[in-house]
């Protein structure tokens, strides 16, 4: 008998001991992790932003298969939110404030827990990187939330693991996200034609993007300085392509509304494109693939056999980067002269 009230007697000084230690841990925590991810902010901000695309690089849903994710009728922007289910309880995240491709801030609730604050920070490198940092921190901890986080190893063991694993998950979707591409034939059409400026280069496959944005950006501060406006989007003529080693010679243009009388020594003249008959095809994806998509409108011509006019093939490029920061959301049009 006196065994007993010894062993009950230790496990109450136990439980004491324990109590006191809970009670003098911290009353709030803080974890932290950074990841730098090569793609621009905007492109991690529009995936993160979006309740729907969590599950897909989340470490806890890639832990769990059985977690239940309910997406509510809101998922994205302010106020969207999504909750789960799994071995631990019922949980809840809600988007409170975010600022477009620099920060976003959320609520986090799990059962009768103390709402944790969620944190999200996208820092753009010169690089074209941008350095994501994800913060979740508590405060004014009750009792129980101690002594539930202190059994499972400290909220740091617990949630730093997740955030570094989902972080790695997230650099490979947004990366694989940013390559995916298609070349579409949309068949023969009628292009309209008019007027544009334009600067006739030479250019080979390793320099080629760079050699566009210099002259793009030459035409662009002409116009301006002379106060012309943009009638269309950019586009390119090519006057000769090597299919092989890459080599062009090119015409960087941009539409006018009207025939531009130019003075003087320039190198951007002014032309006319005519109404005619092509072949027109779409590359949807960085302009990194429009190799593959000439040599896919070049094999459909061969194959239906169709001839090509004395005019010179061209593309226009619809989309502007600027304003669709994910390459996979570019739009090329491809224009080949056909005979009538």
């Amino acid at each position: 008998m006196k065994s007993l009230k010894y062993l009950l007697f230790l496990l109450l000084i136990l439980a004491i001991g324990f109590s006191i230690y809970i009670a003098v841990q911290p009353n709030s925590f803080n974890v932290t992790r950074a990841k730098t991810i090569k793609a621009p902010a905007a492109v991690i901000y529009n995936n993160v932003i979006d309740f729907k695309n969590w599950e897909s690089w989340s470490s806890w849903a890639e832990a769990d298969p059985d977690m239940s994710i309910t997406l509510h009728e809101k998922t994205n922007g302010i106020n969207g939110s999504y909750s789960w289910e799994d071995k631990d309880g019922i949980g809840i995240m809600k988007t409170v404030d975010a600022v477009p491709n620099t920060s976003i801030n959320q609520q986090m609730q799990i059962e009768d827990f103390p709402t944790s604050d969620v944190s999200w920070n996208f820092k753009p490198n010169e690089d074209g990187s941008t350095e994501v940092t994800w913060n979740i921190s508590g405060k004014d901890l009750p009792f129980m939330f101690k002594a539930f986080a202190t059994v499972m190893g400290g909220m740091e063991k617990q949630i730093a693991p997740h955030y570094e694993r989902s972080l790695e998950k997230l650099d490979s979707i947004v990366i694989n996200s940013m390559k995916a591409f298609n070349v579409n034939i949309n068949g023969i059409t009628e292009y309209g034609g008019g007027f544009y400026l334009y600067k006739t280069i030479n250019a080979t496959n390793t320099n080629i993007s760079q050699v566009m944005g210099l002259q793009y950006g030459s035409i662009s501060m002409f116009m301006e300085q002379n106060n012309i406006s943009f009638a269309g989007m950019p586009f390119t003529i090519y006057h000769d392509m090597n299919m092989e080693n890459g080599a062009v010679i090119m015409s960087n243009a941009i539409p006018v509304k009207e025939k531009i009388v130019i003075t003087g020594n320039s190198e951007i003249l002014c032309d006319y494109q005519p109404k005619m008959k092509v072949l027109k095809a779409t590359l949807k994806g960085n302009y990194t693939n429009l190799g593959e998509a000439w040599k896919t409108t070049m094999q459909y011509i061969d194959d239906n056999n169709i001839e090509q006019s004395e005019h010179k093939p061209f593309e226009i490029y619809t989309t502007d980067p600027g304003q669709f920061p994910n390459p996979a959301d570019w739009i090329t049009e491809i224009y080949i002269p056909i005979k009538e």
